[in-house]
Parts: structure tokens; C-alpha cells; sequence
């Protein structure tokens, strides 16, 4: 089970990485959400933001565990 990543010589968590890919495609759905009229319909933003991060943060673990990133 590998728990970090050697990304140039250090040693991070794999679930760090995992949440910096998540929040950067989150931000791109939320410009995305926002253009497309989809926070018309709730009615909390950040809360809405914040479940997209969770379940893309969920669903990346679980996509990486073939390839060896066992959180």
C-alpha cells in the first residue's frame, strides 16, 4: 500500500494530490455551473461548491486505486 508519492524528490500524501486535482476541477465546474445558470436553483453556493468537491475528491480516490494510490 503506498501511502505518499515522490513528486521531484519529496515525499507528499497521495490524498493531497489527489485534493489539489479535485479542487482545481471543481473550480472549473463551479465557472462552468455559473455560466450555464445552475446556482439559480439552490440555494446555498457554498455548500453546493463544497458537495462537488467532496464527491470528486471521492470518486478520484476510487478511480486511483487500480493504479496503486491506496489512501
Amino acid at each position: 500500500m503506498i501511502g505518499e508519492v515522490s513528486l521531484f524528490g519529496i515525499y507528499m500524501p497521495a490524498l493531497l494530490l489527489l485534493a489539489a486535482v479535485a479542487l482545481v476541477v471543481t473550480g472549473l465546474l463551479s465557472r462552468l455551473f455559473s455560466l450555464a445558470g445552475v446556482y439559480r436553483f439552490v440555494a446555498y453556493r457554498p455548500l453546493v461548491d463544497l458537495a462537488v468537491f467532496v464527491l470528486l475528491l471521492g470518486l478520484l480516490a476510487h478511480v486511483t486505486i487500480p493504479f496503486g494510490l491506496h489512501l
